[in-house]
């Protein structure tokens, strides 16, 4: 068993690039780190990474043997799944990422019933709104809003969520309830933008008599939050375009009111991410299972619960 957690530690500090990382992820100490993958090349008789005080770089043969480890625990983690699947009794831990609105509201609450009915399988769930790297990162699922950029993965859709443009009625009592996109744009209202370091100009994609129309909105607030962005609008800072799963109880309470009616944004694909490999994971699948069944009757329900009118004219 060390053997094997030696190489799984080898795995991480490759995919990582870092001791330390590769340490946090998986909770032992730089220490131990840097023990297992000495005892590795003490075994093997090379050396895997060349090391200095800033920097940490696999040789020739720490790249070939990373392949091969790679195969070795997928291996081993495939025979695992398949006695697991015979015996119905998943363990194990699993890794699972989610947006921040996302992760609250739909899969945070559903985790205590599926450990409660899979006592032996442990979760650690991470939210953020940022794009994660499943191979990277170690996960086994993570659940998007959008259209996943890297191809290689399987994904599996779940619904596609309305969305809405609102702001709070003393917003609009002061600033007027623009009737569509360009009203937006050339009324300069004040919208609320989700950015992440690198991202481009802000364009909201709304439905509009010719189809589908990108409008270059702008504001002085921004942020990696999408909780910020709706306790702003709240506050009457601004425009919002949030999923109306998030929103839905603030509009069925008029805290917040749907805006350019006329244009309303285009719906939002939700689907989870997996690599092949862990799709054969049986607690993978269950969770999958368990959530997707509840997620998609929330989100058809918040959308009847909001009752938000649909465009003025057919699209």
């Amino acid at each position: 068993m060390s053997y094997l957690e030696n190489i799984r530690t080898f795995v991480r500090v490759y995919e990582l690039g870092s001791m330390s990382a590769a340490g946090r992820d998986l909770r032992v100490s730089p220490a131990v780190t840097s023990s297992r993958i000495s005892q590795l090349e003490d075994h093997l008789g090379v050396r895997l990474f060349q090391r200095t005080t800033r920097n940490l770089a696999p040789t020739e043969q720490g790249r070939a043997f990373y392949s091969g480890a790679c195969e070795v625990l997928e291996s081993l983690e495939k025979a695992e799944a398949q006695v697991t699947d015979i015996s119905e009794n998943p363990r194990g831990s699993l890794f699972v990422a989610a947006p921040l609105g996302v992760g609250r509201r739909l899969i945070a609450p559903q985790v205590p019933d599926f450990l409660e009915k899979y006592p032996e399988v442990t979760l650690r769930l991470r939210l953020t709104d940022r794009t994660v790297d499943l191979t990277t990162e170690g996960l086994d699922l993570a659940f998007f809003l959008g259209l996943p950029e890297d191809s290689t993965l399987r994904i599996r859709k779940i619904a596609d969520c309305q969305r809405v443009l609102c702001a709070a009625p003393g917003y609009v009592a002061a600033r007027g309830n623009p009737a569509d996109g360009a009203a937006l744009v050339a009324d300069g209202h004040d919208c609320l933008n989700l950015r992440f370091p690198g991202a481009t100009e802000f364009q909201w994609t709304l439905r509009t008599a010719e189809g589908p129309k990108r409008f270059r909105v702008s504001g002085r607030y921004e942020c990696d939050d999408g909780d910020v962005l709706t306790d702003w609008a709240l506050n009457g800072q601004g425009v919002v375009m949030k999923p109306l799963f998030e929103v839905a109880e603030h509009l069925a309470a008029g805290r917040l009111v749907p805006v350019a009616l006329n244009t309303p944004p285009v719906p939002v694909q939700m689907a989870c991410l997996f690599t092949h490999r862990r799709g054969q994971d049986p607690k993978t699948r269950l969770f999958m299972e368990f959530v997707i069944d509840r997620i998609q009757h929330i989100v058809t329900d918040s959308a009847h619960a909001a009752l938000v009118p649909g465009p003025a004219r057919a699209i």
